[in-house]
């Protein structure tokens, strides 16, 4: 008698379970995944806009405030070797005659100081010349606890001492095997001098006598303008840099000599820099321009005809690119559309487009500084109430508009931190998804396992059985 083989098929358990349990959860997983996808993409799109509309703002606010605006100002002197100078948007026309009879320059003084006992040091009060004064402690001076106070680390209590506020520099010089407390003014001026040291509350006798006897290595002394020339009024102050002409800055640098002519110091409107402030508007809205594009661009959605040879025809959309975060996103769009409008806002029946600001096809704008300079020629005020100005309670003008609709995007409570929660609160309830996922992954793994290992089992069993009775009823077996 013939004997049947009696076949069946062969496969892996663990590989079975783990594809059954996969196509289980795919269509769950599937629009988890999308969902992740879009999240993660809009997490990522609401950073990118907050630090794009806030670098924006600087520079909304670093051209125009409450003391700047778009309209640059120019001070120049004579002899810039003299001085030099700044003007600030609201500065005058006109032409000012200075001399500079002499510089203010920091004190520095000098102490011989020897090694000292640390124990009981105490603390003395370094004196400036104004009266005021700041105390440094000794008690915990001695760095290295040898119980020895060395000048240098008297310096570096000096340094320290919280009282000080930067206003004195100590350091250490050694001349002639001699060891030196060197103290030095931070700020100009006769009144920021080292005047003295109080040592009636030091510890050690040597150091007080040390303390107590001061060389002046550089004499203190305040700059001195005469407004006018040569026969003018004469200004004296502790600083180099003065501010008598409204808004304007000046800081003389060297003194002259008594045959010296007064220097000029020239103020004059600076077209050239306005024109670099408005580029440099521009400049900014542009790029943010780029930032809107980029995060709302839209992906590629074109239909293309399947190339079957089949009578029927299909279409099947590519997939060569994903929309962006922002795609068709209503919030964006209208941030961007009221940005544009500002920008066509009319004052006193002058628009940006006056002043030779002009949008192409795509909303960036470019500027033709000849119709810019003419403009304000014919007009130089007019400008900066068009362009107005950027700044908590001074908005004002089209750039005060812009402010105020970026602040309401970027405050800690504005539309991006309520985006920004919401999206946050939707990946942490997507991770939890996920886990829930993870689960039910895992139990349909095992049921599929134990029931393909179960079934493998006794697949092998009853292939044993055949072959036991092929072998017994095998006819070319003896």
């Amino acid at each position: 008698m013939a004997s049947t083989v009696i076949t069946s098929p062969t496969y892996d358990p663990t590989t079975t379970a783990e594809n059954l349990a996969n196509a289980y959860i795919a269509g769950s997983q599937a629009i988890l995944d999308k969902q992740t996808t879009k999240a993660t993409a809009t997490a990522t799109a609401l950073t990118t806009l907050n630090s794009a509309l806030s670098t924006f703002q600087s520079t909304l606010q670093s051209l125009t405030s409450s003391t700047t605006s778009v309209t640059s100002n120019s001070a120049t002197f004579s002899d810039t070797s003299v001085a030099t100078a700044t003007a600030k948007s609201g500065a005058a026309a006109g032409t000012y005659s200075f001399y500079v009879q002499q510089l203010a320059t920091a004190g520095q003084v000098s102490y011989n100081v020897a090694d000292s006992a640390a124990t009981n040091a105490g603390s003395m009060n370094v004196v400036l010349a104004d009266g005021s004064n700041f105390t440094v402690d000794l008690a915990n001076a001695d760095s290295n606890s040898d119980g020895v106070l060395s000048a240098k680390e008297v310096a570096a209590a000096i340094n320290t001492a919280a009282a000080n506020d930067s206003r004195v520099t100590a350091s250490t010089m050694t001349v002639n095997g001699t060891s030196k407390l060197v103290l030095t003014s931070t700020a100009t001026g006769v009144d920021n001098a080292v005047a003295s040291i109080d040592v009636s509350g030091l510890g050690d006798s040597s150091l007080q006598s040390s303390l107590s006897s001061q060389s002046v290595l550089t004499t203190a002394t305040n700059a001195i303008v005469l407004v006018g020339g040569k026969n003018g009024t004469s200004v004296e102050q502790a600083s180099n840099t003065f501010d008598v002409i409204d808004n304007v800055s000046f800081t003389i640098k060297e003194a002259q000599a008594s045959t010296d002519s007064a220097v000029t110091l020239t103020v004059a409107a600076d077209t050239s820099g306005t024109a670099t402030n408005v580029q440099t508007f521009i400049d900014a809205y542009n790029t943010l321009l780029s930032t809107f594009t980029t995060l709302t661009k839209a992906g590629d959605h074109t239909i293309v005809e399947s190339t079957s040879t089949s009578t029927s025809t299909t279409t099947t959309p590519t997939a060569t690119s994903e929309d962006a975060a922002f795609y068709n996103d209503s919030g964006v769009q209208a941030l961007r559309d009221r940005l544009a409008q500002a920008l066509r806002a009319v004052t006193n029946g002058q628009s940006l487009i006056s002043y030779g600001i002009s949008a192409s096809s795509d909303g960036t704008l470019t500027l033709d500084t000849a119709r810019l300079n003419k403009t304000i020629a014919a007009n130089p005020g007019a400008i900066d109430s068009l362009f107005g100005r950027a700044g908590t309670g001074v908005d004002a003008g089209a750039l005060g508009t812009m402010n105020k609709l970026v602040t309401a995007w970027t405050s800690s409570t504005g539309y991006i931190a309520t985006r920004t929660d919401a999206n946050t609160k939707l990946q942490s309830d997507l991770t939890d998804r996920q886990a829930t996922l993870k689960t039910q992954f895992d139990n349909a793994y095992k049921r599929y396992l134990a029931q393909y290992t179960a079934l493998q089992s006794l697949q092998s069993s009853m292939t044993t059985t055949s072959n036991m009775f092929t072998a017994l009823f095998d006819t070319s077996s003896s």
